[in-house]
């Protein structure tokens, strides 16, 4: 039985009694059924998987006997009624997870969508209401047909704006009673973040390219195709709420030196630059000191002022993992996907990213601060080697610490500081494949899928000690961590 110790105090330090509790997958790395009920290819179905210091291959079409990951995954795609009778088991509230572009519309360009696409999630939301689990779906998450890039040069071509829309407008019609809450792009600020914008937005520089121009062009069709498709789901149901998602790492000076001080200004500006045109609806004085610091010069529509304004979203969803320090001297590190310097007060995880669960509460202050819009954490997790005891058991007691830290400094924010988050969706709640690496072996799941990474297995769902803590969590509304931030021992 879990503890529901009371808490003292002056009655309002409990969690809220509507704060979403839930994990989050993405189609592409967990799905599998890459080639059935007329599925087409997407951007990540020709990348192989490597080790986590190497760059993952990218081919220009499925070869024969070479491993993808995504085509197989963990077959979710076949396994969705027992996968999601374990999240139900755990007491998820909620689960993220994405709709694939791909299969919706196989080439990305069609005018009718692909019916057997549909059927697929119809069966998936139709699981999900029966144990009451609330779906908070991901428009695009790393999972452009690979025909737009092909054939339109990917977000570089306004087209895609419209193939984009056509494809949400399917989707959000077809689901209108069964969704509250929708994000338009995943990490939409890894675009110029990642140096490799692959997943986000199709991209490969030409050596002849401007990166920034190109990555912040690709960047202005996809604002102006999320601020389009808010406008239309408003229309369809007034009641949906829309959310951006940023991928959100702390920065820190990596010195004292003012130098250091500014440079972080300056990184936060690209995380920055994405949530003032989603919030605000414009490119504030900061997106155009970005432009101007890059001799950027956008191409942008009479019309898209318009749509933009109109197409603010409501919520911010944020990924949180780790943090980096900013300065002008140090070694490069690199987390998730994003460069900087090794932090000497943290501890650092076996794929190089720094453990800082302060860094968290941090960051829900920086967001609520600047925007003062309710906060969805939708991807917070650990990436470890997990090992089977010959009991079939699975002690995760270091992803336990790593999510108690980080729960604990998400209630300081929201019990503290008066940060209004609306939910907490760990990432990766069953394991799946890393979307850095193609790995099977950096796992982050509560379910153990035993498959390895180059997709041998039996596919067998195994508890961790992680499922049963928070099954316990969830039950309890956080009140342990709660009791512990307020009657410390």
């Amino acid at each position: 039985m879990c503890r529901t110790n009371r808490i003292r105090g002056d009655g309002n330090e409990m969690m809220p009694k509507t704060f979403l509790w839930g994990g989050a997958t993405a189609a592409n790395q967990c799905e599998g059924g890459y080639r059935l009920d007329g599925k087409g290819l997407s951007i990540v179905d020709v990348e192989r998987a490597s080790t986590n210091k190497q760059k993952r291959i990218i081919d220009s079409s499925v070869l024969n006997d070479v491993h993808y990951p995504s085509h197989d995954a963990i077959d979710f795609f076949h396994n969705y009624e027992q996968d999601i009778a374990l999240f139900a088991e755990m007491g998820f509230q909620c689960y993220r997870f994405s709709i694939a572009w791909s299969r919706i519309f196989p080439r990305g360009d069609e005018l009718e969508p692909n019916e057997a696409g549909l059927q697929f999630y119809d069966r998936v939301f139709a699981e999900l209401k029966k144990y009451r689990i609330q779906p908070i779906v991901t428009l695009s998450h790393y999972e452009m047909p690979l025909v737009l890039v092909q054939m339109y040069d990917s977000w570089r071509n306004r087209q895609v704006i419209d193939f984009f829309t056509r494809f949400c407008e399917v989707v959000m019609n077809r689901y209108k009673d069964d969704v509250i809450y929708w994000l338009t792009f995943n990490e939409i600020n890894a675009t110029v973040e990642v140096p490799r914008p692959w997943h986000q937005a199709g991209l490969i520089y030409r050596d002849d390219e401007d990166q920034y121009q190109v990555s912040l062009q690709a960047s202005h069709h996809m604002l102006v195709a999320s601020a389009q498709v808010v406008t239309l789901g408003r229309v369809i149901n007034p009641d949906f709420k829309f959310g951006c998602m940023l991928l959100y790492p702390v920065f820190y000076p990596l010195t004292p030196s003012p130098k250091d001080t500014q440079a972080v200004h300056e990184r936060l500006s690209y995380i920055y630059y994405y949530g003032d045109v989603h919030v605000k609806g414009r490119y504030t004085h900061t997106c155009q000191a970005v432009w101007q610091r890059h001799g950027v010069k956008l191409q942008i529509e009479r019309e898209d002022e318009q749509i933009l304004r109109n197409g603010t979203v409501d919520f911010i969803g944020l990924s949180y993992y780790f943090s980096l320090a900013v300065g002008i001297d140090g070694s490069n590190s690199e987390g998730n996907l994003i460069v900087g310097n090794k932090n000497p007060y943290l501890e650092t995880t076996q794929w190089g990213w720094q453990v800082d669960p302060a860094g968290l509460r941090i960051t829900l202050n920086n967001l609520y601060d600047r925007y003062e819009k309710p906060l969805f954490i939708v991807e917070n997790g650990l990436g470890a080697v997990d090992e089977v005891t010959a009991d079939g058991k699975i002690h995760d007691s270091y992803r336990i610490a790593y999510l108690d830290a980080h729960i604990e400094a998400m209630q300081q924010a929201i019990l503290i500081d008066k940060v209004d988050v609306i939910g907490y969706t760990t990432w990766g709640c069953i394991d799946l494949v890393s979307a850095s690496t193609g790995e099977m072996s950096k796992r982050y799941g509560f379910i153990y899928v035993d498959l390895d990474d180059k997709g041998q297995g039996t596919k067998k769902r195994l508890k961790k000690d992680s499922f049963y803590w928070y099954k316990c969590l969830i039950e309890t509304n956080g009140a342990d961590i709660t009791k512990r931030l307020f009657n410390p021992e």
